[in-house]
């Protein structure tokens, strides 16, 4: 199988994985349940549903009945809703049913998204003997205001007591952080960065609030019960995480992601750079033989549909060579290292230049992307600007 593999280096991050385009070497285990669902979020999820528990593990094992066994993984990803939501009976249910078809390779990297509030010391005690050697932590804030205004559940002193019995156990912690919120000022977001740096934490994730069509904070917002911080402001407090962060050690590596060397996400690089990848769940998305499919959203549909032996699935595409290209383009400039231009036409077959010069050049002009020998990627005003930029290139 190594024969066929390909190598995929980036000095710039310190990111080395082994990869094989042909078949997947990761998998995603989308795990829909919270205790309440947070007013900006339109991921697939339902709260208060418990009783779903037990038919979803029914039917993930299901789904994966297909699959042979010893399916060797590089990365495993189990995201959400909230996976440590499950309690440690239902977690053992799914990590058997998993690990009946894949095993994970010697060098692996096992994440789990978390809730700080489920991370008991005997949860964590089970994540770390079954293997979870990374967490993602829904943190969101250190500021008691801004995490009651996004409905979270914990409060700032509780942060740090429950990062420290983390990090005894599986020091690979990342936290999920929240900017441009209604009420947060600059130095409230200032403080926030300063009290995450000062966990020692190797990862960390920024994201810039969004209001989706959907959610609570929609209807909200159109209500005008609340308004989003002006564009300035939220441009200010990217500009301040580009800088404190990456003083602080922790290197810009995509546009939302700040790692120490060897920390990067492996799994999620392998979205970034276009390769196979496994999807299970409701509204999971898996990249198999060069076509794109999606599950139903539906946790109910999904739920139905693979308890009477349907497929799940609700969408595939498989990309025509310039689609896929675009593709690649759209996926490799969110990551600061950019595109190796040799590599690009290699592996799709296409002069960057060829395909999309009007955009190269109208963004160069504009200040927004920055071409060395080798690489186009973006500049950090163009960080800023990335959801726009990508439009030129479609």
């Amino acid at each position: 199988m190594l024969n066929h593999s390909r190598k995929q280096a980036d000095s710039a991050s310190g990111f080395l994985i082994v990869l094989n385009p042909s078949f997947p070497s990761s998998a995603y285990f989308h795990v829909p349940f919270c205790q309440h669902r947070c007013g900006y979020c339109d991921f697939t999820l339902v709260a208060q549903k418990d009783h779903l528990i037990e038919a979803y593990l029914d039917a993930m094992a299901k789904q994966m009945s297909e699959l042979g066994e010893g399916i060797e993984l590089k990365t495993l990803f189990l995201g959400g809703g909230t996976p440590t939501h499950l309690s440690i009976e239902q977690l053992s249910h799914l990590f058997e049913s998993i690990f009946s078809h894949f095993r994970l390779a010697a060098d692996y990297e096992f994440s789990i998204e978390a809730n700080p509030l489920n991370l008991t010391s005997e949860k964590i005690e089970f994540l770390k003997q079954s293997g979870v050697n990374r967490v993602s932590l829904g943190v969101q804030s250190f500021d008691s205001e801004i995490l009651t205004f996004l409905e979270r559940d914990h409060q700032p002193d509780q942060i740090f007591e429950i990062v420290k019995s983390l990090q005894s156990r599986i020091s690979n912690t990342s936290l999920d952080l929240i900017f441009a919120v209604p009420g947060q000022s600059l130095a409230g977001w200032k403080q926030t960065l300063q009290n995450a740096v000062q966990l020692n934490i190797p990862h960390i994730s920024t994201y810039g609030l969004t209001i989706e069509k959907g959610t609570s904070f929609w209807s909200r917002e159109k209500a005008g019960l609340f308004d989003l911080p002006q564009d300035d402001l939220a441009g200010d407090m990217y500009e301040y995480a580009l800088e404190f962060l990456d003083q602080a050690g922790l290197q810009h590596y995509e546009i939302s992601n700040f790692a120490r060397p060897g920390y990067e996400c492996r799994h999620n690089e392998v979205y970034w750079t276009g390769y196979p990848y496994f999807g299970f769940g409701p509204g999971a998305a898996s990249y198999l033989d060069g076509i794109r499919r999606q599950n139903h959203r539906s946790v109910i549909t999904w739920l139905k549909r693979v308890q009477a032996g349907e497929s799940p699935i609700v969408d595939q595409e498989e990309l025509e060579p310039e689609a896929r290209a675009r593709e690649a383009i759209i996926f490799g400039l969110r990551r600061r290292a950019g595109i190796n231009r040799r590599e690009f036409q290699e592996r799709y077959g296409f002069d960057l230049h060829q395909l999309a010069e009007t955009a190269i050049r109208t963004n160069l002009e504009a200040g927004l992307l920055e071409e060395t020998d080798t690489h186009l990627k973006l500049t950090s005003a163009g960080c800023l600007l990335a959801d726009s930029i990508v439009v030129d290139f479609l």
